[in-house]
């Protein structure tokens, strides 16, 4: 059977395609009885999901818009988890998009879950610039899961990155490395904060840093490892994730060197992955379903009215040591 189209359901309801088109859109142009006709021949052929109608008739959703920065990385996944939790628990479904950790990608993966005219926006990890947040929030509710902003309209929900990579620091030391190098995020939200807490904490134990310019991905982790594998190679790295840090280890492993043995090797988030018993990574632990959990709530709170003004939520990371950490030779 031939999908049904909008000409179809401008001849059901009796109306113009262009009225239809606008009842499709959501537009107040439109008096209640038509938009109720065009509705009720909508439904009947089937041209679009019933939830959808109801919320064009309502003019209210219960649908939740996601954009994931990359959906390569296990950590967004495990966000989305708690997000989808809480989402249910109150009645509302996800809808899912990607922007690549690209700014342009973003911007028309944004436009896209607007135009679903979703309750509010979830928007994990986003690099677009802060004036598409602001243009976003004249639409909809939104809330930033691992990004900062000083907008006042939208809530944002991060960890502690500077504590983190400090731990990561503190954990090396005491195991008595002294050059330790950091595969930085780059450009990447969240990179700044780790960056800065790498270089405190190094100069808090009167140690050299060394900051390799970085990606959020495995390839990203290889390449800055064939950087260093030129110069005098270190005995630990931090890497900016988990995904990276795998990465590294993989290079580090094609060139001969040992992980720990030779060089010890810290990842970021403790996703599935850095779990997993063949790579058992160490790695600074961020609440990924918690971070879901507060980010579907704050934006909730939002759409309900329930509050105006903004929640800033600090989560603490913590170590988690496993395999890929050990004492640099000669202190063992």
């Amino acid at each position: 059977m031939a999908r049904p189209t909008m000409d179809d359901v401008a001849a059901r309801a009796g109306v113009s395609r262009a009225l239809v088109s606008l009842v499709m859109r959501g537009s107040p142009k439109v008096s209640d009885q038509r938009r109720t006709a065009v509705l009720r021949a909508a439904e009947e052929l089937g041209y679009s999901p019933h939830a959808m109608a109801r919320s064009l008739a309502s003019r209210t959703s219960h649908v939740l818009g996601v954009m994931v920065s990359d959906l390569h990385n296990a950590f967004f996944a495990e966000v989305v988890d708690g997000l989808d939790a809480v989402a249910r628990e109150q009645g509302f479904d996800l809808i899912i998009n990607t922007g690549g950790r690209s700014p342009a990608r973003e911007r028309r993966a944004l436009q896209s879950l607007l135009s679903f005219r979703p309750a509010g926006l979830a928007l994990l990890s986003p690099v677009v610039p802060s004036a598409a947040i602001k243009a976003a929030v004249d639409q909809t509710p939104v809330v930033l899961v691992a990004r900062s902003s000083r907008l006042s309209i939208v809530d944002t929900i991060n960890d502690d990155g500077e504590r983190g990579i400090a731990l990561a620091v503190d954990h090396l030391v005491s195991l008595g490395h002294r050059r330790i190098a950091h595969l930085d995020g780059g450009e990447g939200t969240q990179a700044a904060p780790r960056r800065r807490g790498y270089l405190a904490a190094m100069a808090a134990h009167g140690l050299e840093p060394h900051v390799v310019s970085s990606e959020y991905t495995d390839a990203a982790g290889a390449k800055a490892i064939q950087g260093l594998l030129d110069g005098d190679v270190p005995t630990a790295i931090i890497s900016c994730n988990d995904f990276n840090a795998v990465g590294a280890i993989s290079a580090l492993e094609d060139a001969g060197y040992r992980v720990p043995q030779d060089v010890s090797v810290v990842g970021y988030d403790n996703t599935s992955l850095a779990a997993l018993r063949h790579v058992s990574l160490t790695t600074i632990d961020q609440p990924r379903n918690e971070f879901g959990r507060l980010a579907a709530e704050a934006l909730l709170q939002r759409v309900r009215g329930e509050r105006t003004e903004p929640v800033r939520h600090l989560l603490h990371p913590a170590l988690i040591v496993r395999s890929t950490t050990a004492p640099p030779r000669g202190r063992r």
